[in-house]
């Protein structure tokens, strides 16, 4: 299979800069499998698309302030965090890389004060592997330094960082928002409750594997990075009871999906933590997931390839056409598809 298969051409005037406000005023666009139909809803809509036959399952990861920016030999540069290897030693994305030899000391310039860092290593992959020299934990000093890793198509935006985190956020690990979440707000939540409709959360920490682009021609060969991602046995003791009661579990956001897919064994949910790398594009059997709570993707993206794996490649980029020609917004701070 092709990845330009995956093509569509989306004006750039809808791309989203700016959420909506408040976030549960985003339009929905629901797909019904069975028959092919399609809907338009306000999201704040979705307790009425859904009922108790169905589980909620999203991701708490929470964003932390991953991007950095750098003084190299003079020159304005910016370091993305990935992982941490030690304490305080980070494997990183790095702009611009030819500025970022190994053993240069960078300068780094936070919010409230200033530290360095020197790369140790150069990776096969062309990340860098950073030490930082402070005496408190990085992660530490990165909350009140470091700023928020938006997207880079996201410009000019007057987003804050709050904007760009679920309200139910809880573990900070994440270099991009779980995005499907944002759009909750209480009042969804307490209208959900209303219905008896449960959720619950499981923990993927977002990483290059959900956002890096498919370079290969074949999407065959394209190859993930691994994310980290929690189920604690609560969460695992609530999915095998839904699973028996012939509840519908409703993923909400792709690193959902991928979670429960990577964890399902033998028709059951383990407790684990774990990494994950799977790769789902048309071809593949769910065994988790009956439904998807997801937003627009980006052309080409491993996001649209799954998304069509599970809805059918024609009716996703169908959907898209309608989309586009009913001026939804897309990618993080845009609109959400409902798949049912």
């Amino acid at each position: 299979m092709k990845t330009r298969d995956f093509f569509f051409n989306l004006p750039k005037e809808l791309i989203a800069v700016n959420p909506v406000s408040p976030r549960d005023e985003s339009r929905l666009m629901v797909l019904f499998r069975k028959t092919g139909k399609i809907e338009h809803h306000i999201f704040k809509d979705l307790p009425e698309l859904i009922d108790k036959n169905y589980l909620m399952v999203l991701n708490k990861t929470r964003v932390f302030p991953a991007r950095l920016k750098v003084i190299i030999n003079e020159k304005i540069g910016e370091i993305l965090l990935l992982k941490q290897e030690s304490e305080n030693c980070w494997q990183c994305m790095v702009k611009p890389g030819k500025k970022f030899q190994k053993d240069i000391t960078v300068k780094i310039e936070g919010k409230k004060s200033k530290i360095s860092g020197k790369v140790k290593n150069i990776l096969a992959d062309g990340t860098r592997t950073i030490k930082f020299d402070l005496n408190e934990n990085i992660l530490d000093w990165i909350e009140n330094n470091g700023y928020p890793p938006f997207p880079p198509y996201i410009k000019n935006s007057k987003a804050t960082f709050n904007d760009y985190q679920t309200v139910y956020a809880k573990d900070t690990g994440s270099i991009a928002a779980p995005t499907a979440g944002l759009h909750f707000t209480d009042n969804v939540f307490s209208n959900l409750d209303e219905k008896n409709i449960q959720r619950c959360h499981v923990t993927l920490h977002v990483g290059r594997g959900t956002f890096l682009p498919v370079k290969s021609e074949n999407i065959e060969e394209h190859i993930m990075h691994k994310e980290w991602y929690e189920i604690t046995p609560e969460t695992a003791e609530i999915l095998n009871n839904a699973k028996e009661n012939n509840k519908k579990i409703l993923a909400v956001g792709t690193t959902s999906v991928r979670t429960l897919e990577s964890n399902i064994k033998t028709g059951k949910f383990c407790p684990e933590t774990n990494e994950t790398d799977i790769f789902i594009y048309p071809g593949y059997k769910f065994k988790a997931v009956n439904a998807m709570l997801t937003n627009f993707h980006l052309p080409e993206s491993t996001l649209i390839m799954l998304v069509s794996a599970f809805a059918g490649k024609e009716f996703v980029f169908k959907a898209y056409e309608e989309a586009i020609r009913n001026k939804y917004r897309f990618y993080s701070f845009g609109d959400a598809m409902l798949i049912l």
